[in-house]
């Protein structure tokens, strides 16, 4: 029996392909591209821990049949968006035209820029926005001020949301059981002797969050490292992104922290609600 093309769409968004259409909202499946799902989902395989994969190795962390990882990685090679060297398999640095295009094309990293770089030359921090994706915080926008506290501050960078003062002020604006969904999922492990890893705990940091309006964390993803974030927020009052100060705590306390940069977040706060 022939095959409907329905069938055959169905048949080829198995998988994370599905699950991508899924939490894309309503996209109906005649519209849905699976082999452009499934090729990102081969170039989101590679990452700073593993830089170069297998064919195998690429269908495990993509969720895909070893046959169609193959045939991605050498479209993706014969493109020049990945090198293959025996049989491992690279990322090149053509894909930093997706990121670009992004950069150049989209209208929050170019409201925000400008006054990250005001707020960090005044204040001689580095500052960086970021916003939710998935579990983690991509930065979109930094400016250092000359001082590199941390090599996540960088546009393009990500981190975990659940350790980091950006993206706890990101979960702060989740409903409770969007919330609580995702506390449940993350496996907390300790990145420095102060990370908070107790469930309970990471809930109670949130609560304060939506309380005090602010984040400040403290050497829980790097040793050395504090940030103090506000959310920004729309006319509408929805939370789009978060702004920080990041300061090496050999130089700068908490106490200090806030007292000499949460004044000026504020302010670029309560400045970009009107073009947000």
């Amino acid at each position: 029996m022939t095959a409907r093309p329905s069938d055959l769409t169905e048949a080829s968004e198995a998988g994370p392909a599905a699950s991508a259409r899924q939490d894309a909202g309503a996209v109906s499946a005649r519209d849905f591209v699976a082999a452009l799902a499934s090729g990102l989902l081969v170039i989101e395989a590679f990452d700073q821990d593993r830089p170069r994969l297998s064919i195998s190795e690429v269908a495990q962390r993509a969720g895909l049949t070893r046959a169609a990882a193959r045939r991605h990685l050498l479209t993706l090679t014969q493109l020049g968006y990945a090198h293959q060297q025996g049989r491992l398999f690279e990322l090149t640095a053509k894909v930093l035209r997706f990121g670009q295009s992004y950069m150049h094309s989209a209208r929050l990293p170019r409201l925000l820029q400008p006054q990250l770089t005001r707020m960090a030359l005044a204040l001689q921090e580095a500052s960086s926005a970021g916003v939710l994706d998935g579990d983690d915080v991509i930065s979109v926008a930094a400016a250092t001020a000359g001082r590199v506290v941390s090599a996540t501050v960088q546009p393009g960078t990500r981190v975990p949301a659940w350790c980091t003062a950006n993206g706890r002020v990101l979960l702060a604006a989740l409903p409770n059981d969007a919330l609580d969904a995702f506390i449940a999922r993350q496996p907390m492990l300790p990145l420095t002797p102060q990370t908070v890893t107790q469930p309970e705990r990471l809930r109670l940091e949130i609560e304060r969050v939506r309380v005090r309006g602010y984040a400040l964390v403290d050497q829980e993803l790097e040793p050395g490292l504090r940030t103090l974030s506000v959310p920004l927020r729309n006319f509408r009052g929805d939370v789009v992104a978060a702004i920080n100060v990041s300061a090496h705590a050999g130089r700068m306390s908490n106490a200090e922290l806030l007292d000499r940069c949460l004044p000026m977040l504020l302010e670029v706060q309560a400045h970009l609600r009107q073009f947000l």
